[in-house]
């Protein structure tokens, strides 16, 4: 019989003391303790990748070591360094931890000479050990480097697992605590036997309360994920193989979980644009919520998007290849776990496809495409559902349903395309920023040109922040100008926050034209047709250019690299599928976003060697192409930023390998010309649109005074003419410009030039 007022569930479950009891308090208390286990399974990770780090750094170091040779120490040893090396010690490796008593037992070493070589070495070795920066070799792999793969693969799925299942588990753990401490009498009947009846009610209810636990199917459901879960972690059935090929498909979010363990040191006022301290206690005051969030976030990408929040109206102007993309969708994912709905994004055709797969890959937030015949209806889904709607400049302007309505976030992608307030495209996108709560413009160049270009799209924000902008802001010099625009606009470079990217190697592969090359573009000079002059390289059969293409081509297939050809003609683009790779893909203006994503994938997904043709201003800009590690610009480009965006195409995160750059350039043509044109607008954006103050340019062109080449021979040049007028006249446009600069150079229309010099 039950104790008197013994409640019906309590009744129940007497039959359940003992062996049915243990059971279920074992079920129960098992499923809560892996639980547990699995949402603290990252940070466990965690600190085995950070002691598998520590082993590799110190490898490197000492591989570094070894490779500074013992000479280096001259100035300390002088014509010593000999007895060092006659010794055994012939570098700096062989020399860190040798104590000064078996140096002074050297013959010609004194125990002056030997503190002197011991705090030498030292310092060396302070400044390799601060300076190494880990980074995986997959061309090198081998079992300790395999072993911190699979611990940051492991960690990757943890961190998954945790986000995902952290709110069941909370709540598993929290009604299940006391019930099963309450439960605890009920595994023994003795026990039972010996409770009090308080204690013995207890017992059973909790008993009853687990039982229904047990059985409810949202338990079945948290069971099922945590076994699926734990598998994934624990690398079940992974290969090697498996390992580095995940690796050098997705290396950008192994490398930010890298970064999360200590494995990428970066200085914090760099990872923080270098803003004033009470703006960064401000931005970083309220935390990001990152629960609809896929990816792991840098550090530096975390604090972009709080910028982004807490400034409301702002330019994240990050150098090409630092995730402004995924900065700008954490800041959407945060509103929208805050209760937002609306967010809009707004950019080239070139690049809406890869917004659309970004949002999908890196947010649990809907992705709507605004773009294309059925617009209307899609910008009315998303009116009602919420979520992440993208469209085109060209598009906005016609989407009639969007009127009326405003977004929590509007992105506006690649922003220096709306600096001209007078362009109808600026006008119908700052009707869309006057309807949102918050803005976003992105852009790597937002300084191409002039200063008030970008005092221009600051207007736009704010615009308050544009009128305290004066001249003399640019004219007291760089830091003067940042500390003005800190509250509208934040700018980190790679050299700065992406320490673990590979080298980028910049090559300026000058050739001498041939024969033919040269009739070629004697002939487009005395046309007077500029856009003729930058093609003539490629036109004849034995073109310098095509060769040296080829062979740079050639050398990456024997290497298993990928290239991308880029190149402002289609007419060269032509030229080089028709000559050296015809199975190549070309991506070209004419060519639909759709098909032009379709294309990248293929380049990714193909093993080994393979080539992607682009014309620089379709496929320059907005896809990513770390897949490739050889970049090729088939002729110099107008804007400095057209190039460095292509290039940035494939140095950026997720690259694994040095970066080649091989610029083509024509000896004595017009690509001298250019060259010079670039240089003055690039020293412009670096002064003013980068944190650190401009550096030397590296000017490794070729001196055509110092190389004679057959050109010079068989072309008279007018050096003893004077310089005409008409080539320092800013009046006239840069193009006409060069065109009288290679016709006075080689002696062509030299009747045209001195007319223009008497006007």
């Amino acid at each position: 019989m039950s104790d008197q007022g013994e409640s019906p569930d309590a009744d129940r479950m007497r039959s359940s003391v003992g062996k049915p009891a243990r059971d279920l308090i074992r079920r129960i208390d098992e499923l809560r303790t892996r639980a547990e286990a699995l949402v603290g399974k990252p940070e466990a990770l965690r600190e085995q990748a950070r002691e598998q780090l520590a082993v590799l750094t110190r490898r490197q170091i000492g591989s570094e070591l070894e490779n500074l040779p013992v000479t280096a120490l001259q100035e300390v040893m002088g014509k010593r360094v000999s007895t060092l090396e006659q010794a055994g010690y012939r570098t700096i490796g062989r020399l860190a931890g040798v104590s000064t008593a078996e140096l002074v037992a050297l013959p010609g070493i004194g125990p002056k000479t030997a503190e002197k070589i011991t705090e030498a070495v030292r310092a060396v070795v302070a400044d390799v050990a601060k300076s190494a920066r880990f980074r995986f070799q997959p061309d090198r792999p081998d079992d300790e480097q395999r072993n911190l793969l699979a611990t940051l693969t492991a960690i990757r799925r943890a961190d998954r697992a945790a986000t995902q299942l952290i709110g069941p588990v909370r709540e598993l753990t929290g009604i299940t605590h006391e019930w099963l401490a309450a439960a605890a009498p009920a595994r023994r009947r003795l026990s039972m036997w010996f409770s009090g009846r308080d204690k013995k009610q207890a017992a059973l209810l909790a008993l009853s309360r687990l039982e229904t636990i047990d059985k409810h199917p949202r338990t079945g459901w948290l069971a099922g994920e945590i076994t699926r879960h734990e598998q994934a972690v624990a690398l079940t059935g992974y290969t090697d193989e498996q390992l580095w090929r995940e690796y050098a498909d997705d290396a950008a979010a192994v490398n930010a979980t890298l970064s999360t363990v200590g494995g990428v040191e970066v200085e914090v006022e760099a990872a923080q644009g270098f803003i004033p301290e009470e703006l960064r206690q401000r931005i970083t005051a309220i935390p990001l919520d990152l629960s609809l969030i896929k990816s792991t976030l840098r550090g530096y990408q975390v604090f972009g998007a709080q910028y982004l929040i807490h400034q409301e109206r702002s330019i994240l102007g990050d150098e090409m290849g630092l995730g402004k993309t995924i900065q700008a969708l954490a800041a959407a994912a945060h509103l929208a776990a805050r209760g937002q709905q609306r967010f809009l994004v707004v950019c080239p055709a070139s690049v809406q496809m890869n917004w659309l797969n970004e949002i999908s890959k890196h947010t649990r937030l809907e992705a709507h495409n605004l773009h294309g015949a059925h617009r209307e209806g899609a910008a009315r889904r998303w009116l009602r559902d919420g979520g992440v709607a993208v469209t085109t400049f060209g598009t906005l302007g016609s989407l009639e349903v969007l009127k009326g309505h405003d977004q929590a976030l509007l992105i506006v992608d690649e922003a220096h395309y709306v600096k001209n307030p007078k362009a109808r495209r600026t006008q119908v996108v700052a009707a869309a920023v006057a309807a949102a709560q918050r803005v976003v413009f992105l852009t790597g160049t937002p300084m191409e040109n002039r200063v008030e270009e970008f005092r221009n799209l600051v207007e736009q924000l704010q615009p308050a922040t544009a009128r305290g902008l004066k001249a003399t802001n640019a004219v007291a010099g760089a830091k003067q100008f940042r500390r003005a625009v800190a509250p509208v606009y934040l700018r980190r470079n790679q050299e700065d926050v992406l320490t673990e990217l590979p080298d980028k190697i910049e090559i300026d592969d000058w050739v001498l034209p041939s024969p033919a090359d040269q009739t070629a573009y004697v002939a487009a000079v005395r046309s007077g047709n500029l856009m003729k002059m930058r093609q003539a390289a490629f036109e004849a059969q034995d073109s310098a250019k095509l060769e040296r293409i080829g062979e740079i081509i050639e050398e990456a297939r024997e290497d298993g690299r990928k290239v991308i050809v880029f190149s402002f003609f289609l007419g060269v683009l032509d030229r080089i599928q028709q000559t050296i790779c015809p199975a190549a893909g070309s991506i070209r203006g004419a060519v639909r976003p759709a098909e032009r994503q379709r294309l990248v994938d293929e380049f990714t997904a193909a093993r080994d060697h393979a080539v992607l043709l682009c014309q620089i201003e379709a496929g320059g800009v907005g896809l990513n192409m770390q897949a490739a590690s050889v970049v090729i610009l088939a002729e110099p480009h107008w804007k400095p930023s057209a190039e460095e965006q292509a290039i940035a195409r494939a140095h950026r995160m997720g690259q694994i390998r040095t970066v080649q750059v091989h610029r083509v350039l024509a000896k004595d043509s017009v690509d001298e010309r250019i060259r010079e044109v670039q240089e003055h607008k690039r020293l412009l954006f670096d002064e003013y649109a980068r944190k650190s103050d401009a550096k030397d340019l590296d000017r490794r062109a070729v001196d055509p005074l110092q190389q004679p080449s057959r050109i010079q021979d068989e072309v008279p040049r007018p050096q003893d003419k004077p310089r005409p007028r008409a080539l320092d006249d800013e009046n006239l446009p840069t193009e006409q410009r060069i065109v009288l600069a290679e016709q006075h150079r080689l002696g062509i229309a030299a009747e045209t030039i001195r007319h223009q010099d008497k006007n």
